[in-house]
């Protein structure tokens, strides 16, 4: 499919029906597949040769869309997770033993950070944060000999601040490690990080991919492009003999799609981190209209954010979109057609008032939830980072007054009344 562009990728990728096949990827609800031979059900777990048969690993269903996003982001292959938690996990995980230690831009999403910053921790995996900001130099400093990896946003949840992707990439090749990077809120649409040099992309795609909040998932998205082999010492887990899978060396055997490879044959495996397949034909249909969506998302948070910035009653406004803000040059760097849907921004009078405010909302919902086609709402520090302390709160640009909005794709003019009539 890389002759088409991404919006017909968007509806054709990943699924090529053959005469009289279903037109639509079909839902594959099976656990297992039958062979006919003992001898080819071998091959298949000695990975000889390709093939279904058990879901927990591969699945028909799973693997199209996986395909379909593959190919939106430009990698060699990818992986549907239960959750874009799992997908993190995993991302990480794959390259990682005890002992070792990834850098991790401090603005991330709070469910992320606590995974890093706590259960990571206890597998013996220790993480650094620093500030997407700090200069190469400061961001040197965090790395170690037992360095694997590291770690960022493009558009950080709910901070808003825009990776310079260039930039980390760059320091992390000169170090011998891979950049990893989510995309969930910029999506494919509006950012590819493969083509700034990251190497390995996760996403959420129970957010903008799904688009319709009906399944929860996540994925990973393998460039391919990073040498394993060129850093061998560094990487065992994929360029020494796998003594679990028969002694296969997954960079040997399986070249550029070695990490996605023991991904799906080692950690999905052990783990079971599954997407199910009913989920996955969800976020297939939700893919087919993300071209369609997205733009619009950007449109309706651009205009909400520009008539906040003008209310008397708003304290602050945070929209990469805004002229006036700090990552409105990164923001037309890497995300020229426009960022995402989602917004932050304080009531004058702080927390009281966030929360007041947030109660008088009619149209706009108090969800957990995040981009999807429905406007919803919420309070960071009393809700996604409640398990932040004030510190970390401030390391992730999380203040008690920011309420976050997920702008959604209704009539901007009712999101607009909706929020005055709040205000008022």
């Amino acid at each position: 499919m890389n002759e088409y562009r991404i919006n017909t990728k968007c509806v054709q990728s990943g699924y090529t029906p053959k005469n009289g096949e279903p037109r639509v990827v079909p839902i594959v609800q099976s656990t297992t597949f039958k062979y006919d031979s003992t001898e080819q059900m071998g091959r298949l777990f000695a990975l000889e040769e390709s093939g279904y048969f058990y879901t927990r690993l591969q699945n028909p269903t799973n693997d199209a869309v996986a395909a379909k996003i593959a190919d939106l982001e430009g990698g060699v292959g990818a992986i549907l997770t239960s959750s874009g938690q799992a997908a993190a996990f995993f991302a990480i995980f794959n390259i990682c033993n005890a002992g070792d230690h990834v850098v991790c831009a401090s603005t991330i999403y709070g469910g992320t950070f606590n995974l890093f910053a706590v259960t990571f921790e206890k597998l013996g995996i220790g993480f650094s944060f620093v500030h997407p900001d700090a200069s190469e130099a400061e961001i040197q400093e965090a790395f170690r000999p037992e360095t694997k990896a590291v770690f960022g946003e493009t558009i950080a949840n709910p901070a808003l601040v825009v990776l310079d992707i260039e930039k980390f990439a760059r320091i992390a090749h000169r170090n011998g490690v891979p950049l990893i990077i989510d995309n969930t809120f910029a999506t494919p649409i509006n950012c590819r990080p493969f083509e700034w040099g990251a190497d390995i992309i996760i996403h959420s795609t129970t957010k903008y991919m799904d688009g319709h909040a009906t399944s929860v998932g996540g994925v990973v998205v393998d460039s391919g492009n990073f040498d394993w082999e060129a850093n061998k010492e560094k990487f065992p887990g994929l360029t020494e003999p796998d003594p679990s899978y028969h002694g296969v060396t997954y960079t040997k055997e399986f070249g550029r799609a070695a990490y996605i490879t023991k991904a799906t044959t080692q950690l999905m495996r052990d783990l079971g981190a599954v997407q199910s397949p009913q989920n996955a034909f969800y976020t297939n249909i939700g893919l087919e209209t993300l071209h369609l969506r997205v733009p619009r998302h950007c449109e309706n948070a651009q205009g909400l954010a520009e008539f906040l910035e003008g209310h008397g009653k708003i304290a602050w406004v945070n929209y990469p979109g805004l002229p006036g803000n700090k990552y409105h040059g990164l923001a037309g760097k890497y995300l020229p057609h426009g960022s995402c849907g989602v917004i932050s921004f304080g009531v004058k009078g702080g927390r009281e008032e966030a929360v007041r405010f947030m109660d008088k909302l009619k149209l706009a919902a108090i969800v957990t939830h995040v981009a999807d086609a429905r406007t919803c709402v919420l309070h960071p520090a009393s809700h996604t980072h409640r398990q932040l302390t004030d510190e970390q709160l401030e390391a992730c640009g999380v203040g008690p007054d920011m309420i976050r909005m997920s702008v959604g794709i209704e009539d901007l003019r009712d999101i607009l009344g909706d929020v005055r009539q709040a205000l008022e």
